[in-house]
C-alpha cells in the first residue's frame, strides 16, 4: 500500500504523533550516548599529563628532599629544646638546693650544645629549601603550562567530533523531512522526530560548551547556533517554495481562481480578479482549467 498522500489530505493522527515523540525519545537516548561516549574515549586516549624532563625531575626532587631535611631539622631541633628545658631546670634546682650539681652542669652544656647544633642544622636545611626552589618552581611552572596546552588539545579533539555528530544529525534531519515531504510520506511525522531530536542534542552541546568551555574554542556554540538557524531557515523556505507552487492547483480542486482564490464555479473568467481561468491546452488544444496538473483530455502536464 502506497504512503504516498496530497499534502493538503495529511492528516496526522494522535497515534502517530505518540510515536513520534517516542522515536524521538529514543533517538535523543542515543544521541546523548554517543555524545558523552566521544568525551570518554577521548580522554582515555588522550593524557593530559606529560612527563617531565629528567632536569625538572631532578629539580622537584631536590625540593622535595631538602624540606624533607627540613622537617627532619625542626623536629630535632624541638626534641633538643625540649631536652636542654629538662637539663637546665634539673641543674637550677640542684643549685637552688645546694645539691652537688657538677654531673647535672655537664649534662646542662651538653644539651645546650646538642641544641646550638640542632639550630644550625635547621638553618642549613632551610638555606637548602630556598636554593631549590627557584629551580623547583620553575619546573613546576612549566609543567602546568604542558598540562593547560595538552588539556586544551585534549577538549578540542573532544570539540570537532560533537560538532560534527551535531551537524551530521540536523543536516539529515532536515534533509529526510524535505524528502518526506516531497514525496508526501505518511512517515512525515518520522521527520519531525528526527528534526526534534537533532534540535535537543545541538541546544544540548550549545549548554555544555557555553558553560564551562574555554579558548579558543569559546565561538563553539555561536557557530553552531548560525548553522542551526540557516539550515532552519533554509527549510523553512524551501517549504514555503513548495506550499506556492501548490496554491493554484489546492485552488482549482476547491473550484477557486487559481490567481486570486475567488469562487469561480464553472466559469471562464474569475469574478474577483476578472482573469481567464480557462485556457487552451498547449499539446491537444482542448480547453482546460489553469492551474490543473493535467489535461482531461490529453493527460500532458
Amino acid at each position: 500500500m502506497s504512503t504516498r498522500v496530497d499534502v493538503e489530505e495529511l492528516q496526522t493522527t494522535n497515534i502517530e504523533k505518540l510515536l513520534a515523540v517516542v522515536l524521538a525519545v529514543f533517538l535523543l537516548i542515543g544521541g546523548l550516548w554517543a555524545y558523552q561516549e566521544i568525551d570518554d574515549r577521548v580522554r582515555a586516549a588522550v593524557e593530559t599529563a606529560p612527563a617531565p624532563s629528567p632536569e625538572d625531575e631532578a629539580a622537584i626532587a631536590r625540593l622535595e628532599t631538602a624540606r624533607g631535611q627540613l622537617d627532619a631539622a625542626r623536629e630535632h631541633e624541638r626534641q633538643a629544646l625540649t631536652e636542654l628545658e629538662l637539663r637546665r631546670e634539673a641543674y637550677r634546682t640542684a643549685l637552688d638546693a645546694g645539691r652537688p650539681a657538677a654531673q647535672l652542669g655537664r649534662d646542662y652544656r651538653s644539651a645546650d650544645a646538642d641544641y646550638e647544633r640542632a639550630r644550625a642544622e635547621t638553618q642549613d636545611a632551610e638555606r637548602e629549601v630556598d636554593a631549590a626552589r627557584p629551580a623547583a618552581d620553575a619546573a613546576a611552572r612549566r609543567a602546568a603550562a604542558a598540562y593547560e596546552s595538552r588539556l586544551e588539545r585534549q577538549g578540542l579533539y573532544i570539540f570537532l567530533p560533537r560538532l560534527a555528530l551535531v551537524l551530521a544529525a540536523m543536516i539529515f534531519a532536515y534533509w529526510l523531512l524535505g524528502r518526506l515531504r516531497r514525496g508526501n510520506s505518511r512517515y512525515l511525522p518520522v521527520g519531525f522526530a528526527v528534526v526534534g531530536f537533532a534540535a535537543i542534542l545541538a541546544f544540548v552541546m550549545a549548554v555544555d560548551y557555553t558553560t564551562d568551555y574555554i579558548d579558543p574554542l569559546d565561538l563553539g556554540p555561536l557557530v553552531l547556533s548560525v548553522v542551526g538557524i540557516g539550515l532552519t531557515l533554509l527549510s523553512f523556505a524551501a517549504l514555503q517554495r513548495y506550499l506556492a507552487r501548490r496554491v493554484p492547483y489546492r485552488r482549482v480542486r476547491r473550484r477557486e481562481c487559481p490567481f486570486c482564490g475567488y469562487p469561480v464555479t464553472d466559469n471562464e473568467h474569475c469574478e474577483g480578479c476578472g482573469r481567464e481561468v480557462v485556457a487552451s491546452c498547449t499539446t491537444c488544444g482542448n480547453r482546460r482549467r489553469v492551474g490543473t496538473l493535467h489535461c482531461a483530455t490529453c493527460g500532458s502536464t
